[in-house]
């Protein structure tokens, strides 16, 4: 079943003073997944877990994660910028993009960042815009079906991101005549999954590539990254990963490929954001309007420029109503935002406890590419994120946007100071 979000008289005391739709994250389970996740690669001494900042990049949370010792994926320039400003420093730092700009490598650069080229023409590019570094990894995509035993669990010829395996020995070898010394390797074939051997699969796949390479091209590696893809039971009943079991599965393929090829020791990293935050998150709305038509429709304070993923994959999140959650399902909604689109629909046909207007309707495991994969069409603004502690104490952590934000970056317009902001910055007064 899906982490319990808290109870109607927290959430209650919360939308009292931060008013919904608003995204809530647990930080103790936040915490309770890192910690999961390093006993589970404990076996390896380098071990790092590099979080995704794309899926839930907040200060607050990235700060968390830092005391916990973990490092940083980042993207683009931006999130370079918002790495650096928390705190991580050089190798703590993972570059990983695509149709990468100029400044974007002269950033990670001046950060010393782990550059990950996704592209055999990135190498002479990266030359001419900051230079090549000492070490650099390289993100690899070996082409055709992958799949997990007769399973087909993506088509990585269809994916833009990555070398072929007849480019890996060329990209090698112009890198170490650019003067590279060592070299990472990183793979990313399946999103979402919570099969427990996608892992120790892709990880054999890199393992075995680095040994040919080191063979081959007298290559050393530092770091093997095995990237995301480790997912998390949105739906009831779904199974949830088995870290430990992973774990060792990936120590039995690094034993049987990495220590025969005299290449131990090599740092095992993760870049997971989903399995991380996506659980311990939640897009909390009020029920603010009912209709019958065709069907029976509830409207929430809340739509898809808060949470993107339903109408944009279709995907699911469970849905419970604060104070209700054991009540019987007896009403079937679609349950929907106020967007112009009729695709904005948090859930079609779902069976659901009779809801009133101005219940708490919550949606389930919003941590990860929830509020970080927000929008502004029809002018919608995007709501506040709220940090909980297991004492209860919650405070905010990204305040909600005003008509005033919204229009800070277009000329030719003013916003009246009494429609455009709060009277107070919650966050000062935080």
């Amino acid at each position: 079943m899906p982490r319990k979000p808290p109870p109607l008289e927290t959430l209650r005391c919360i939308a009292e003073e931060i008013p919904t739709p608003f995204h809530l994250y647990d930080a103790e389970g936040i915490r309770e997944n890192v910690r999961e996740l390093q006993r589970a690669f404990a076996w390896n001494p380098g071990f790092t877990e590099y979080f995704a900042v794309k899926a839930t990049p907040n200060p607050s949370i990235l700060r968390l994660l830092k005391e916990l010792g973990c490092g940083v994926d980042c993207a683009s320039y931006t999130e370079l910028l918002l790495a650096h400003e928390v705190g991580f420093r050089g190798d703590e730092i993972m570059f990983s993009s695509n149709a990468t700009p100029a400044e974007d490598f002269l950033l990670a650069r001046e950060l010393d960042a782990i550059i990950n080229l996704d592209d055999i023409s990135h190498i002479d590019f990266l030359a001419e815009h900051g230079g090549i570094p000492e070490r650099v990894s390289l993100r690899y995509n070996p082409g055709g079906d992958f799949r997990l035993g007769t399973r087909v669990m993506g088509n990585p010829a269809e994916a833009k991101f990555g070398l072929t395996p007849e480019q890996m020995p060329v990209a090698i070898r112009r890198l170490q005549e650019l003067g590279v010394e060592e070299f990472g390797l990183h793979s990313f074939l399946a999103s979402n999954t919570t099969d427990a051997d996608y892992y120790p699969t892709i990880a054999r796949m890199l393992f075995e590539l680095a040994a040919d390479l080191h063979r081959d091209c007298g290559a050393e590696f530092f770091l093997v990254n095995l990237s995301g893809g480790i997912g998390i039971p949105y739906e009831p009943d779904q199974p949830r990963a088995d870290l430990a079991y992973i774990g060792r599965e990936v120590e039995r393929a690094y034993a049987e490929t990495i220590v025969p090829a005299g290449m131990d020791p090599l740092s095992v990293v993760t870049e997971l954001g989903r399995f991380i935050t996506g659980p311990n998150g939640w897009l909390v709305a009020t029920a603010v309007h009912e209709k019958d038509t065709h069907k029976h429709y509830l409207g929430l304070d809340a739509s898809a420029s808060n949470l993107m993923r339903p109408s944009m994959y279709g995907a699911y999140h469970h849905i419970t109503v604060a104070g209700k959650e054991d009540a019987p399902a007896e009403r079937v909604y679609d349950v929907t935002g106020a967007l112009c689109e009729n695709n904005d629909k948090f859930a079609i046909d779902r069976a659901l406890p009779e809801i009133e207007i101005g219940d708490l309707v919550v949606l389930h495991d919003s941590g990860a590419h929830g509020h970080s994969m927000g929008h502004n069409y029809n002018g919608k603004l995007r709501s506040a994120e709220v940090l909980l502690e297991p004492d209860g104490c919650f405070r905010l952590i990204r305040r909600a946007e005003t008509p005033r934000d919204y229009f800070a970056t277009v000329a030719g317009i003013d916003v009246p100071e009494e429609l455009g902001a709060p009277e107070h910055d919650p966050l000062q007064r935080a």
